[in-house]
């Protein structure tokens, strides 16, 4: 397999021009927010100049407006490999979730059992907890001590009365890539819908969501170079199971079910443009007659390679110091660059030293409180999270490893 061209990569990204002063820094907390890619700019840029006005109307602008929001519905339904009537945008994955579980609440399914992981951001745990006020009754599937979920125990959970499971394709905080086609296919079979968080799986490789076979998939364009909205993929028997939440003159409308405000025109308009910076990976790095359809997997293939070589520094190197707790795996092996670590120096100072730096990382519990409770991390402290993404350099990586030997 080839490498990842880098230079042109970083090319595609207005964060990387000179003298921009996102440049100067190494920046390590893209699973908090990535930089959006030139077309994405390009595109949100164009219809605030030449197309804000209210579109699908009969009038130059407005009619414009209308087809540049459904060309980047299409592209980005073909990217992900789904049909435009599954494909739902909101403003956020958290708000996604909270409607979707209030569609829960007043559906008539005759199940009453929610099962929920603690690995998990609270956007795809807390919605469905709530539910218990609602006579739900909840599940949790723990983690063990590692931080990780087995589908062990999740199968001791499972009953006929469980109608929904929720869980993380990754953690914002281990890092894990859980198996997510085995567990949609044992829920298949004890007849229990599923909802997969991808919001920390999709920045490291577009996922081809049939591929999976869940009932609701969830991630946010703002994490995977793009605007800030939530994406969310629900299956058509899902969606006849629940209660439509749009204006009752719209429930007729697949896309308008589960989205009861109305989008972001000029965000959605430049969805589109993560379609075309993948496409342009796939022309610069292979045969230019491929169509992404057929190539989407090989890019994903060089950007894990790429993500895979900057990670196993950084993970040697903190093996080397005994005063840092690494939460997941030293291993590069079904894990992302999302990489969460505890020291005995406060979370904010070492930040603070390394922004002196100019090396960017996050700090805080990334809503992921119930999962640091269980791994037995400070809440208010929280921990560092050294996260990044196929554009990050070799150079970088060794930035931060020097930073954090200098203070650690």
């Amino acid at each position: 397999m080839k490498d990842l061209d880098l230079n042109f990569v970083r090319s595609q990204f207005y964060a990387f021009d000179a003298g921009n002063p996102l440049c100067q820094k190494a920046f390590f907390e893209n699973a908090g927010g990535s930089f959006p890619c030139k077309f994405v700019v390009d595109k949100l840029t164009k219809f605030y100049e030449t197309t804000k006005v209210q579109p699908y109307g009969h009038f130059n602008g407005s009619i414009e407006a209308g087809e540049e929001m459904d060309k980047s519905i299409v592209k980005l339904a073909k990217l992900l490999r789904i049909p435009t009537n599954n494909l739902h945008v909101g403003p956020s994955t958290s708000q996604n979730t909270y409607v979707l579980a209030n569609a829960l609440r007043l559906s008539k399914t005759k199940k009453n059992v929610i099962i929920v992981s603690n690995q998990d951001h609270e956007s795809n745990t807390g919605v469905w907890r709530n539910l218990a006020s609602q006579g739900f009754e909840i599940r949790e599937w723990g983690v063990r001590s590692n931080g990780s979920l087995y589908l062990d125990d999740l199968k001791n959970l499972i009953d006929s009365a469980v109608c929904m499971i929720a869980f993380p394709h990754v953690s914002n905080i281990i890092g894990q890539v859980n198996p997510v086609k085995e567990i949609c296919a044992f829920a298949k079979e004890v007849g229990a819908f599923t909802c997969v968080d991808g919001v920390s799986y999709a920045p490291h490789g577009i996922p081809q969501i049939n591929d999976f076979n869940p009932d609701i998939y969830l991630f946010s364009s703002y994490k995977t170079f793009g605007p800030h909205l939530g994406v969310m993929y629900v299956s058509d028997e899902l969606a006849l199971e629940l209660e439509s939440q749009c204006h009752y003159f719209n429930k007729e409308y697949p896309n308008k079910r589960f989205t009861p405000a109305g989008p972001d025109h000029a965000q959605v308009s430049a969805l589109g443009g993560i379609y075309d910076y993948y496409e342009a990976l796939s022309n610069h790095h292979l045969n230019r007659e491929l169509s992404l359809d057929s190539s989407i997997n090989e890019v994903n293939g060089l950007i894990a390679k790429q993500e895979k070589k900057t990670l196993r520094p950084l993970l040697d190197f903190l093996k080397t110091k005994r005063d840092v707790r690494l939460l997941g795996s030293y291993e590069t092996e079904d894990r992302v660059p999302t990489v969460a670590i505890v020291t005995k120096k406060s979370n904010v100072a070492l930040a603070k030293q390394l922004n002196e730096l100019d090396i960017s990382v996050g700090v805080g519990d990334f809503y992921a409180v119930r999962l640091l409770e269980a791994l037995g991390v400070d809440i208010n402290e929280g921990v560092t999270r050294l996260s990044f993404v196929h554009y990050t350099s070799g150079s970088d990586v060794e930035k931060l490893i020097s930073g954090l030997d200098r203070y650690l």
